[in-house]
């Protein structure tokens, strides 16, 4: 049983203790989609997606997050088939070297089923098990951790969900009711994470209030998640193209961090671990 001021998150065989202050945790991002935003193609194939996993856990990640299906805004997704075709080969050579857990970022029970069984300790679900009636129960079998995020419709229609009542207030309540999805199946609460779903169904203003008020998702009593790494919101503040956004990365890191958050979701490992530890030096004089 979880104490009253204990703050954990377990995965499997994996368990990160938030309850006393600590660096953050990053998540780094490994795509192996052709079509990604960012760096789409440039790992779809086994070996570079081994190499480059190598590479984020030497240069500091915590945690690999691998995803085999573009969720960026228009997208229409994958089936379940080509997903795992994707998935498998690469899954099984980065288990077999990394020490640190793995995660796959999929809606897809059956998905996640084949990914845990086969050793990954973490199902990052940006639909926060809403999309698949099976995700919960996948995830509890194996005594995973879950990543929910908060998202509304899907990649293909999520941008038309763009409206709030009380942008915090709303995302919020929807993420208390994944939280709810997943304890009702009966997956423990030290084993979940949230997302505000920076980017999903959110406008470049939204997103901005998001980091600004991140302090408020807090009392949810659950590590938080934030992913801008080189998001568009960024390029509509700045005026820079995907591979030119680094720095307004890690400025919303930074307000991120000040506000209490846990795990940050990132491309750019060794930068951002650079740029933890000062953080993390500095607020702790």
């Amino acid at each position: 049983m979880q104490k009253k001021n204990e703050m954990l998150f377990k995965a499997r065989r994996f368990r990160f203790d938030f309850s006393k202050k600590r660096k953050v945790l990053i998540v780094g991002i490994l795509n192996i989609t052709p079509d990604s935003f960012s760096d789409g193609n440039r790992y779809s194939r086994a070996r570079d997606a081994y190499k480059q996993a190598l590479r984020l856990e030497a240069e500091g990640a915590n945690i690999i997050d691998i995803g085999a299906e573009s969720t960026r805004p228009g997208s229409s997704g994958v089936s379940e088939s080509e997903e795992l075709r994707r998935l498998i080969s690469p899954l099984e050579k980065i288990i077999s070297k990394v020490k640190i857990p793995i995660s796959i970022d999929t809606s897809k029970a059956c998905v996640a089923d084949e990914c845990l069984r086969i050793g990954a300790s973490i199902i990052n679900d940006i639909s926060g098990l809403r999309r698949d009636s099976q995700m919960a129960s996948v995830i509890k079998k194996y005594k995973a951790g879950a990543i929910l995020m908060h998202m509304r419709g899907k990649p293909s229609t999520m941008q038309s969900f763009t409206h709030y009542d009380n942008l915090i207030k709303d995302i919020l309540r929807e993420l208390k009711e994944s939280i709810k999805i997943g304890l009702n199946a009966g997956i423990e609460f030290n084993r979940l994470v949230i997302d505000p779903g920076i980017g999903f169904s959110k406008t470049a203003e939204q997103n901005l209030e998001i980091i600004h008020y991140l302090k408020k998702f807090l009392v949810l009593k659950r590590p938080v998640l934030l992913g801008p790494s080189r998001k568009s919101f960024i390029g509509a503040v700045l005026n820079r193209n995907v591979d030119e956004r680094l720095s307004g990365t890690l400025a919303s890191l930074g307000c991120a961090v000040n506000n209490g958050v846990n795990m940050v979701r990132v491309h750019d490992v060794k930068a951002v671990s650079d740029f933890l530890k000062m953080m993390h030096a500095i607020n702790s004089v």
